[in-house]
């Protein structure tokens, strides 16, 4: 399976493989309590860092290893 990241160096969708991505949970502390943001990252073949936002549902069914 792969996840689709936007490379803004190259003005276009690229396709990385599910195995060369990691999973990242971003936490922050509002009024109303924790607000938790799923994301997959992964890295270019140019070297560019890709990140992309994602639904719970979508970020637990993949078979990405979680960053740190």
């Amino acid at each position: 399976m792969t996840i689709k990241f936007y490379n803004v160096r190259k003005k276009a969708s690229v396709e990385i493989a599910e195995e060369k991505c990691t999973k990242v949970i971003y936490k922050k502390e509002t009024p109303k309590g924790t607000q938790e943001r799923y994301a997959f990252k992964a890295q270019d073949e140019d070297g560019t860092k890709l990140t992309v936002f994602c639904g719970k549902v979508a970020f637990d069914k993949a078979n990405c290893p979680i960053a740190k």
